[in-house]
C-alpha cells in the first residue's frame, strides 16, 4: 500500500482521516474440506489463521502490542519480517504552533460568517488562523527486525493470532523439520519476545539484521545482541528530534549464536529466543531529552533474567486479565472453518454469525494491544505503522477518530485502557490554553480537529476542515462519561479541572447569531462537509451545540459531586440554554446546520449532526420521538454506505435505533474486502483502526444500552443471532451484565452492582412471568413494574441479581434428572449422605449460608441447590442415568462429591446435533476437607439428625468443571458407578449441575 503524504491527500480533495480513497481490491477462495485448526478449535475461535505466509503485504501480516511496543509479524517462511513501532516515534519535536494572527482577524471572520460569506471568511482563515505550521506531525515506525532462514520448500504451513493469550504463531515444515515461532509482546516485561523451535535437534539456523527508513546506524553491542540506533524523521519544517534505540537479543539452546558489524547469526540451534527491547528519548510533548539507550537496556537485560516460559506466563496473566472480562458466544457454523481471509471474502454469502464475536473480540485485542495505562493514547493505526509518511500522518483525528477509539473501553470492561486519553486530555489543557489565549483571547483552552504526539492544538489543513473548535470539548465529555461507568470521585477530581477548561473557553467565546438569538460557535464548521459550494466554515453547527449541551451538563453534574464552583455551575447552565435546540428540517431529517441547508454531499462519511443519537443520548426512542424519527430519516438519506470508520459509527447508530437487522446489516457490509483487510484491519481505506474500535462498539450497542437511565437488555438484536450468551459487558451506573438468550429472547439476565441503590431494566422477558434473585443467598429481590417491559430493581454493592422466565436456567437436581437414584436409605452413619435426615443440604449446609433451592456460586459458575425438607433427598449417585439439562457454553459444572474414597467413572455429553464427547468424571473423597484433584465448593460440619447420635466431622463437596463444545447441549449422560449406596461401596454423590460461559 502506498504512502501518503498530507499534500498528497491534499491533492485528492479528501483531508483529515474523513477523506475517501478508492479500495484496494483483493480476495480469497473457499478451501474444499476445511477445517479450523485443533489450536483455533482450543482458543474457542477467537483466532485469525491463515494457511499461507503474508509475503510483502503489509495488511497480510498480523498485529501484537503491549501498548507501547508494536510489531507486525508476517510468519514467512525464508525471511521472518517484524515490523518495529514504539508509540512515542513521532516526526520532529516539541513546537507551539499557535498563530498570534487569529486574534486580530476574528471578529472579521466572523463578521463574514454571519454575513453569508463563507468562502471568504475561509481565505482570511487560511491567511491568518492556520497553525504554524499548517499541518501537523506524524506517528513514524522504528524500522525492521528480518530473519534470514535457509531456503526450502515449506509444507503444512499455518500462521494464527490467539486473541485468547495475544500470541502469534507460525508452524510449517521444511525437510522434514517442523519448525515453529511464537511472538507476542509483554507489557509486564516490556520487551518483544520470539520463540524459535523445531522438532529434530540442531535445525534453526538464521541471521537477525535491523533496518530503517529512518536516520539510523546499525551495530553490534555484545556477541549475541544487535542495534539499531536511530533519530524521527523532519516534517513540516520541523526537525525530528526522538531518538530511539532498538536492540534484539539471542538465547539460544544447543548451536551456537554471533553478533557482528550489526548481524547476528545463529547456527545449528535446538531452540531460540530472541527478545527485542525499544527505548525512545521522549519524556512527554515538552521534553525528548529521555536516557534512551538506558531504557532499551535495562528492559532487555531485566527480560534475559527470566526464561521464555516465565516472560509468556506474565504476559498471558497480565493480558487475559483485561481481555477475559468479557465474553461473546453467538453460535457456530462451517463457515468459522475457512481461513479468516476467505471468511471475510465470502461474508456477504454465508452464515458466519461466529465471525461477528471474533470482529468483537478482535477490537478489544486492539485496544488492550494499544493503548495501556502511561502510554500514548491508539492513534488513527493504533500504534501498527510502517511509513514516515503514513495515510493523515497516522496522528489523532479528534472529529470522530479518536473518540472513536475508545467508544468500546468502557461498555467492554477495558476501562484502564481509557487512561491515556484522560493523560492527553490534561496535556491539552496546557497546550491548547495557549492557542486559546492567543487566537481567540479566550480563557481556557481548546483544540481543533487534530492533534499529535506534541499536543498541537491550532487549526491545521486548511480551514474547510480545520476550522472546528469543540475537538476538545468532544475529548472533555468522555471525562463524565467515563465516571458515569466506574462512580470514581477521585478519578473525577483529578479530571474536573479539564472539563471546566473547556467549557470556561466557550463561556468566552460564544457569540450572539443576530437572527436567531442563539449562543454559537463562530467559526465552525459540520465536519468535513460543505453546506454550499466550497464552504464549510458556518456558526452554530448542530454537532457544536450538541457536544457544548453535553460539556455543560457534565460540567454541572461533575462540580455537584464535587461540591465545588457554584457560580461557574450557573454560567454553564445558562449558556447551554441558550444553545439552538435541534431542529427537524424539510425532508424530515435533522437539520446540520442553524438553517435548512441541504448538504453538497447527500451521502457523505460523516453524519456529524447525529452525535446527539450516539454517543450522546440527546436523541432517544422513548425521550424525544419526534427528534427519533428524524434520526431515521437522516441515516436513510445518507444511505447505508460508507468509509470504514463510516459503517462502524452507522452500526452505532442503527443499534441506538434499536434495529437489529439494519445494525447487522453495516456489520456484513464492514466486513467485506472493501472494507477490511484480510488480517481484519479496518480500511478507510486505507487503513484506519477505529473502524475497528467502532464495530466492538456497536456490536456491545446492539446486546445492552445504558445512556438513558436504564439497562435495556437485547435492544437490537438482529435475527441473525437467534441464541447466544455474553458476559462481562459494562453499563452506566457501575453495574457488569451477563446475558443468555434463546430464539431471540432473553432467558437470563446478570447483573453485578458496584453501587447500592436501584437500576433499572428493560427487555421483553420483563412482559412475561419471571423471578428476580439475588445470586448470593437466592432471596427473591425487591423490584417494581415502571413499565410494560420496564422494572426496577433495588440493588446491594457486590452483589449478584439473575432475572429468568418462569422456567429456571439452572436446573434443579428435581427437575434435571431421570431415572433418578437418591441415597435414600436408614444408614445414618456419619457422612453418609442419605435421605433419613442426615441431609447436608437443609440441615449442616444451613451453617455455610445454602439453604433449600438457593443458589450456589462457584468459580463463576451458578447452580441451584435441591429444593428440598429436611429429610428428603438432597442428592443423586451416579449410577448411569441421563442429565436432562439443556444450553450453550464451554464448560459443564458438577457439584458432587465421593464416599469411600475417589471416585470417577465415563461420563458422556449429547449435543442437540447428535454428538457426543465423552469424558472422565472425577471426585475426591467427602471426608476430611478440600483434597487434590478438584476444587473446594463448600466445606462444613457435617452434622447428624436430630435424635442420633450427632458427629461433626468436615465434609466437603466439589466444584468440577469439563470443557464442552460451545454449542447447544441435549443432555449429559453420568457415569455407571454404583448402584445404590452402601457401606464401604465407592459411590458419587451429584447435588447440582450447571452449564457455564
Amino acid at each position: 500500500m502506498s504512502d501518503l503524504t498530507r499534500r498528497q491527500v491534499l491533492k485528492f480533495g479528501a483531508v483529515g482521516a474523513g477523506g475517501a480513497l478508492l479500495p484496494l481490491p483483493w480476495t480469497a477462495a473457499a478451501r474444499a474440506d476445511s477445517a479450523a485448526p485443533p489450536q483455533v478449535l482450543a482458543a474457542g475461535d477467537l483466532a485469525l489463521w491463515y494457511d499461507e505466509p503474508a509475503g510483502t503485504d503489509w495488511l497480510r501480516a498480523l498485529p501484537i502490542g503491549n501498548g507501547r511496543l508494536g510489531a507486525m509479524v508476517f510468519g514467512n517462511v525464508d525471511t521472518e519480517r517484524l515490523q518495529l513501532n514504539e508509540d512515542t516515534v513521532w516526526a520532529g519535536g516539541p513546537h507551539d504552533p499557535s498563530n498570534p494572527r487569529g486574534q486580530a482577524a476574528l471578529a472579521e471572520i466572523r463578521r463574514l460568517v454571519f454575513a453569508n460569506q463563507w468562502t471568504q471568511a475561509q481565505d482570511l482563515i487560511n491567511q491568518t488562523m492556520m497553525g504554524n505550521p499548517g499541518g501537523q506531525l506524524a506517528y513514524q515506525t522504528v524500522g525492521n527486525l528480518r530473519l534470514a532462514f535457509p531456503s526450502g520448500g515449506a509444507s503444512q504451513y499455518d500462521r494464527q493470532l490467539d486473541l485468547t493469550t495475544a500470541t502469534t504463531s507460525v508452524t510449517y515444515v521444511v525437510n522434514g523439520v517442523r519448525h515453529q515461532r511464537e511472538v507476542f509482546a509483554s507489557a509486564p516485561d516490556q520487551v518483544i519476545a520470539m520463540r524459535l523451535t523445531a522438532d529434530r535437534t540442531g535445525s534453526i539456523t538464521f541471521t537477525a539484521t535491523f533496518d530503517s527508513p529512518q536516520r539510523t546506524s546499525v551495530s553490534s553491542p555484545d556477541g549475541s545482541t544487535i542495534a539499531l540506533d536511530g533519530v524521527s524523521g523532519n516534517q513540516e519544517g520541523v526537525t525530528g528530534a526522538v531518538r530511539f534505540l532498538a536492540l534484539a537479543n539471542a538465547t539460544v539452546s544447543g548451536g551456537t549464536v554471533t553478533s557482528s558489524g550489526g548481524t547476528l547469526r545463529v547456527t545449528n540451534a535446538n531452540s531460540v529466543t530472541l527478545l527485542v527491547s525499544i527505548g525512545s528519548s521522549y519524556v512527554n510533548y515538552r521534553n525528548v531529552s529521555g536516557d534512551y539507550q538506558g531504557i532499551a537496556r535495562w528492559h532487555l537485560t531485566a527480560a534475559r533474567a527470566s526464561s521464555y516460559d516465565q516472560l509468556r506466563s506474565r504476559h498471558v496473566a497480565d493480558y487475559q486479565a483485561l481481555f477475559g472480562r468479557v465474553s461473546l458466544d453467538l453460535g457456530r457454523t462451517s463457515a468459522a472453518d475457512q481461513p479468516t481471509d476467505v471468511r471475510i471474502a465470502q461474508h456477504n454469502n454465508v452464515s458466519d454469525p461466529q465471525f461477528s464475536a471474533l470482529l468483537f473480540q478482535f477490537g478489544r485485542y486492539l485496544l488492550i494491544s494499544s493503548s495501556r495505562p502511561g502510554t500514548q493514547p491508539a492513534n488513527l493505526q493504533g500504534i501498527w505503522n510502517d511509513s514516515l509518511t503514513p495515510a493523515w500522518d497516522s496522528k489523532y483525528t479528534i472529529n470522530a477518530n479518536l473518540p472513536m477509539n475508545y467508544w468500546p473501553a468502557n461498555t467492554t470492561n477495558l476501562a484502564e485502557c481509557h487512561s491515556p486519553v484522560f493523560d492527553m486530555i490534561r496535556d491539552l489543557s496546557v497546550s491548547g490554553a495557549r492557542t486559546a489565549q492567543v487566537q481567540y483571547g479566550a480563557g481556557g483552552w481548546v483544540t481543533h480537529h487534530n492533534t499529535d504526539a506534541w499536543r498541537a492544538t491550532a487549526v491545521v489543513d486548511g480551514a474547510f476542515w480545520g476550522m472546528w473548535q469543540t475537538g476538545g470539548a468532544w475529548l472533555a465529555t468522555m471525562i463524565w462519561d467515563h465516571y458515569l461507568f466506574n462512580g470514581d470521585i477521585e478519578f473525577l477530581r483529578a479530571n474536573y479541572p479539564a472539563m471546566r477548561g473547556a467549557a470556561q473557553f466557550f463561556l468566552d467565546t460564544l457569540v450572539t447569531e443576530p437572527t436567531l438569538g442563539y449562543l454559537v460557535t463562530n467559526p465552525s464548521n459540520s465536519p468535513e462537509l460543505s453546506h454550499h459550494s466550497n464552504a464549510s466554515v458556518c456558526a452554530g453547527p448542530t454537532m457544536d451545540n450538541q457536544i457544548l449541551r453535553d460539556l455543560f451538563d457534565g460540567c454541572a453534574r461533575a462540580s455537584e459531586v464535587l461540591n465545588v464552583d457554584s457560580t461557574f455551575r450557573t454560567q454553564v447552565r445558562a449558556a447551554r440554554d441558550r444553545l439552538a435546540p435541534m431542529k427537524v428540517g424539510s425532508r424530515g431529517n435533522i437539520m446540520e446546520w442553524l438553517y435548512d441547508w441541504v448538504e453538497t454531499e447527500r451521502t457523505h462519511r460523516h453524519v456529524s449532526h447525529l452525535y446527539g443519537l450516539a454517543p450522546s443520548n440527546q436523541i432517544t426512542r422513548r425521550g424525544t420521538p419526534q427528534l427519533f424519527e428524524a434520526a431515521r430519516r437522516t441515516l436513510e438519506l445518507r444511505g447505508d454506505d460508507g468509509t470504514g470508520w463510516s459503517l462502524a459509527w452507522k452500526i452505532n447508530f442503527w443499534a441506538r435505533m434499536e434495529e437489529g437487522n439494519r445494525a447487522h446489516d453495516l456489520i456484513r457490509y464492514l466486513a467485506t474486502p472493501a472494507r477490511l483487510a484480510p488480517n481484519m484491519f479496518d480500511l478507510h481505506p486505507p487503513f484506519q483502526i477505529d473502524g475497528n474500535f467502532g464495530a466492538t462498539a456497536g456490536i456491545a450497542e446492539m446486546l445492552l444500552h445504558s445512556h438513558n437511565g436504564e439497562l435495556h437488555i437485547l435492544p437490537a438484536l438482529p435475527a441473525a443471532w437467534p441464541n447466544g450468551r455474553v458476559s462481562g459487558l459494562r453499563a452506566r451506573g457501575g453495574h457488569t451484565v451477563g446475558i443468555t438468550w434463546t430464539g431471540g429472547q432473553a432467558t437470563e439476565i446478570l447483573v453485578r452492582a458496584d453501587r447500592t441503590g436501584a437500576v433499572r431494566l428493560r427487555g421483553r422477558l420483563f412482559t412475561a412471568n419471571h423471578a428476580v434473585v439475588d445470586t448470593t443467598d437466592g432471596t427473591p429481590a425487591r423490584t417494581t413494574r415502571i413499565e410494560t417491559d420496564l422494572v426496577e430493581l433495588t440493588v446491594q454493592a457486590g452483589r449478584t441479581y439473575r432475572a429468568s422466565g418462569s422456567v429456571a436456567t439452572t436446573p434443579t437436581l428435581e427437575q434435571s434428572f431421570t431415572n433418578v437414584s437418591t441415597t435414600n436409605d436408614t444408614n445414618t452413619g456419619a457422612g453418609n449422605f442419605d435421605g433419613g435426615g442426615a441431609t447436608l443440604s437443609a440441615q449442616a449446609l444451613a451453617q455455610a449460608g445454602v439453604t433449600p433451592g438457593s443458589t450456589v456460586s462457584r468459580n463463576g459458575v451458578n447452580f441451584r441447590w435441591p429444593n428440598v425438607a429436611p429429610g428428603g433427598a438432597d442428592n443423586a449417585i451416579a449410577s448411569g442415568q441421563a442429565i436432562s439439562v439443556t444450553g450453550t457454553g464451554r464448560t459443564l459444572n458438577f457439584l458432587l462429591t465421593g464416599t469411600y474414597g475417589a471416585v470417577s467413572g465415563t461420563a458422556a455429553v449429547v449435543y442437540a446435533d447428535g454428538t457426543r464427547q465423552t469424558f472422565t468424571l472425577s471426585t475426591p473423597d467427602w471426608y476430611g476437607g478440600p483434597h487434590a484433584g478438584g476444587t473446594a465448593a463448600i466445606v462444613t460440619a457435617y452434622q447428624n439428625r436430630p435424635g442420633n447420635q450427632r458427629q461433626n466431622v468436615a465434609a466437603c463437596i466439589y466444584q468440577v468443571g469439563v470443557a464442552i463444545q460451545s454449542k447447544p447441549v441435549a443432555r449429559v449422560e453420568l457415569p455407571n458407578i454404583s448402584a445404590g449406596p452402601a457401606t464401604n461401596v465407592p459411590t458419587m454423590h451429584v447435588f447440582a449441575i450447571a452449564i457455564g460461559s
